[in-house]
């Protein structure tokens, strides 16, 4: 069966888009696939247990982020840090050495325009008819109307309920990091 690279999207206000993310990296792993986790947004200093295991597997993981916008004064150091991680994505995505590619968090990244949606998207062009292209996946909310038309496979994931809405119930390790 002819491989075809694939770029799938989870996006929307629920929990859950990287934990999505994390099991395609999974499955991939079980089939023998070579992975990469590129995070964006969030500092090295966030030490999640997806981040954790990754790097137990020797898993790439990087993270190209100052921390979430709302806590900075100014934009800029995240803007420089997502743009060191965009040149990094396409060093690795065009490096035919990995299967899967996840861009975590790069919603954000197109959204604030770090990286436009026509950069972004030429560059995707270019990579079609290339065989050993991986699977690249991205995460994050909101989701530009560019990158959903582009991708492959799309998925929102919605809030029905959350304990921290319904109970004030702070993020718990194991379930959200």
């Amino acid at each position: 069966m002819e491989r075809v690279h694939l770029l799938i999207v989870y996006t929307g206000n629920g929990k859950g888009k990287t934990t999505a993310a994390m099991g395609l990296l999974l499955r991939s792993l079980g089939q023998g696939g070579r992975c990469a986790v590129l995070q964006f947004i969030k500092p090295d200093s966030l030490e999640t247990g997806e981040k954790r295991f990754s790097r137990k597997l020797e898993i790439l993981w990087e993270n190209f982020g100052e921390g979430f916008l709302w806590d900075q004064e100014s934009e800029e150091p995240t803007r420089v840090a997502c743009r060191r991680g965009w040149m990094r994505a396409k060093t690795l995505i065009s490096s035919e050495a990995y299967d899967l590619v996840v861009l975590d968090e790069f919603t954000y990244v197109l959204k604030q325009g770090y990286v436009s949606i026509k950069e972004f998207s030429d560059y995707i062009e270019a990579l079609k008819g290339e065989v050993k292209t991986p699977h690249i996946v991205i995460t994050g909310r909101d989701a530009p109307e560019g990158l959903v038309d582009i991708a492959d496979m799309v998925h929102e994931i919605v809030e029905i309920k959350h304990p921290w809405r319904t109970a004030q119930i702070p993020a718990q390790p194991m379930i959200e990091y």
